[in-house]
């Protein structure tokens, strides 16, 4: 079996997920990646095809799976969000697409944290100037008392809850699948929609899968809802905002500022207007990239892959069909 292997943070750390890679004895051609359609399409033409993508943010379109032809087994997400892979046209060529979820829920939720405080007591103003030998000294905000909209309730947006309320936050959020157990055991408040969330809270942090429906939901308009002042965070998908908008928010003052661990489009061009707004603060997508998180996915994505090309039952998949 040839499989086809892209994630760098697999590839760079260190753990037990490399053991059992090489225990599976296949075949294992490394790219770094995330690659672009064109890139995947040329290692498909280069390497004759692949029996499986061991894959992070690559893009996996209907064009990539195209090439790949009937070779291509099953396409086995390091990860859990799907959003860089056509599964509707995988599910429509039987291809699984396996995925793994709840492995990184907690070092998600530490570093959307990690980008609230340094957000609110301006972190990154005050370490640059210090490095560059100046004493600057802002005046930050608590967290403490303030009201922290979480926009999609799962299992990371609840980690992010249960820090908020240790925090002594009140917490109102918006999720399609209301987990009503959850909400009531840790207060949280449930709002009726995503656009509702925004006016009531002096943080906004965005937990939700990218969709259709939902691409640049934080816009000019929706912006111009929330309270002037306001922070957002973003460790979720670059596409849920519009980045030129989020910009122009944090230039005029009705955002503080805006913390984000992923753009719409990695690695972020040259020349991306968040890189002169000291109130934006941006870390390179790597919310999930600890020690022991990257160890705990790759074991689970190897596990899926392992499983499924050896006709075994432990993977999780999906696009059931």
């Amino acid at each position: 079996m040839k499989v086809l292997l892209t994630t760098t943070s697999f590839q760079d750390t260190p753990g037990a997920h490399h053991a059992l890679l090489e225990r599976s004895g296949f075949d294992v051609v490394r790219a770094r990646g995330p690659l672009s359609e064109a890139q995947m399409v040329a290692l498909i033409g280069q390497h004759g095809g692949f029996d499986a993508f061991l894959n992070g943010d690559d893009r996996i379109s209907a064009r990539v799976i195209d090439a790949a032809g009937p070779r291509l087994r099953v396409i086995a997400k390091y990860g859990i969000g799907l959003d860089s892979i056509d599964v509707a046209h995988a599910t429509a060529k039987r291809i699984p697409v396996l995925f793994t979820p709840g492995v990184n829920h907690t070092t998600v939720a530490e570093h959307a944290f990690g980008l609230m405080i340094g957000l609110a007591k301006e972190f990154w103003v005050h370490a640059s100037a210090v490095k560059s030998g100046k004493w600057v000294r802002h005046t930050g905000h608590e967290l403490m008392g303030k009201t922290l909209g979480v926009l999609g309730l799962g299992r990371i947006g609840q980690e992010v809850v249960r820090r908020a309320r240790a925090f002594g936050m009140r917490c109102v959020a918006f999720d399609v699948y209301w987990p009503e157990a959850f909400a009531a055991e840790y207060g949280v408040e449930r709002v009726a929609t995503a656009e509702g969330v925004l006016p009531l809270a002096d943080v906004v942090t965005l937990h939700m899968n990218l969709t259709d429906a939902n691409r640049g939901l934080i816009n000019a308009r929706t912006l111009a809802t929330m309270k002037r002042g306001a922070y957002l965070i973003n460790t979720a998908r670059g596409g849920l905002v519009v980045e030129d908008d989020v910009a122009e928010a944090c230039r005029s003052g009705q955002l503080a500022g805006y913390g984000t661990d992923v753009v719409d489009e990695e690695p972020m061009r040259p020349g991306h207007p968040f890189q002169s707004i000291d109130s934006i603060l941006v870390t390179p997508h790597i919310g999930s990239r600890t020690f022991e998180s990257v160890e705990r996915q790759a074991l689970r994505a190897v596990t899926n892959l392992v499983e499924y090309l050896g006709g075994g039952s432990d993977y999780l998949q999906a696009n059931a069909f």
